[in-house]
This record gives structure tokens, C-alpha cells and sequence, in this order.
């Protein structure tokens, strides 16, 4: 097989409707978009007006906040942990940190931490080292007979550079 060769199965593709050229291809003259009205133009925000009365969307109360500066952890659960323990790709006897999970691929980046949440079982007895975790995952590893090792935050970037 050559690259040139590689091609999709037949039927898997299929083509796109060209609309407004022409009478031959069975969407001409109009395009499907009926005759006159507001719809056969272009610019159309039929949705969210109300012929002048105060839509929906602007009655409604604004809620919540997005806060710029809060933190992002990476998460875990206490299942996936076991999983790749028993697959071979964490090893249990050594202590696991979160350059060892992102090293097993069990995280994609570390972002401000990780942290270890309870979701699944964990018999096998780990020493963690993470940034976070929460109550139920601490007292799950330490009833497996493992300990939990919680590490301050990473600092920030800026406050890196100018140590």
C-alpha cells in the first residue's frame, strides 16, 4: 500500500450541496429559501428578536463570576491509579509523584497540580506525593495501608523568573 493508494471506503463521503447555481442542480433560483421575507435575506437574527420587545436573554438575571486567577488541577481518581498500577504502567514499591503520572500518561500536564479525587477502589498500598486530594481519597489510601504526601502549590510563573 502507498500513500497514493490510501483513498475513503465507498459511500463514506459524501458531497457537499452546492446551493444557488443554477436550475440543473436542484437547489437554483432561490436556494431553498423560499420567495420574499425575511428569511430569503441574508443577516437574519430571526431567533433572539421580539419585534421590539425585550428579549428573553437581556429579562433574565445575570448569575455567577469567573474568577481570572483560580487555580486549575489536573484531576485523578483513585480508580484509574489502581488500573494503571495493575496494567504496568505506574509502579506501586517506588513513590508516585505527578512527574511519574504524567510520565505513565495517566495526566496530560500538571497545570497548577494534581489532584487525587476518591471515584473507584484502591487496594494496592501507594505512597502519593500531589499537590491536592480530597478527604475520602486520603482516608481510601491510607486504609489500603499507603500514605498521602500533599506539596505546597507550583508558584506562579512570574514570581519563578524573578528569584
Amino acid at each position: 500500500m502507498k500513500l497514493n493508494e490510501l483513498r475513503d471506503n465507498e459511500g463514506a463521503t459524501k458531497k457537499r450541496m452546492r446551493v444557488g447555481r443554477g436550475p440543473g442542480s436542484g437547489k437554483g433560483k432561490m436556494g431553498g429559501r423560499g420567495i420574499k421575507g425575511q428569511n430569503s435575506r441574508s443577516g437574519v437574527a430571526i431567533k433572539s428578536y421580539e419585534g421590539g420587545q425585550m428579549p428573553l436573554y437581556m429579562r433574565l438575571p445575570k448569575r455567577g463570576f469567573n474568577k481570572p486567577n483560580r487555580k486549575a488541577f489536573a484531576v485523578v481518581n483513585l480508580g484509574l491509579i489502581e488500573k494503571f498500577i495493575t496494567d504496568g504502567k505506574l509502579d506501586a514499591s517506588n513513590t508516585i509523584t505527578e512527574d511519574a503520572l504524567i510520565a505513565s500518561g495517566l495526566v496530560r500536564r500538571k497545570r497548577d497540580g494534581v489532584r487525587v479525587l476518591a471515584k473507584g477502589e484502591i487496594s494496592t498500598k501507594i505512597n502519593l506525593q500531589v499537590t491536592g486530594v480530597s478527604k475520602s481519597a486520603q482516608e481510601a489510601v491510607e486504609k489500603a495501608g499507603g500514605t498521602v504526601e500533599i506539596l505546597a502549590p507550583a508558584p506562579k510563573k512570574e514570581a519563578a523568573e524573578a528569584e
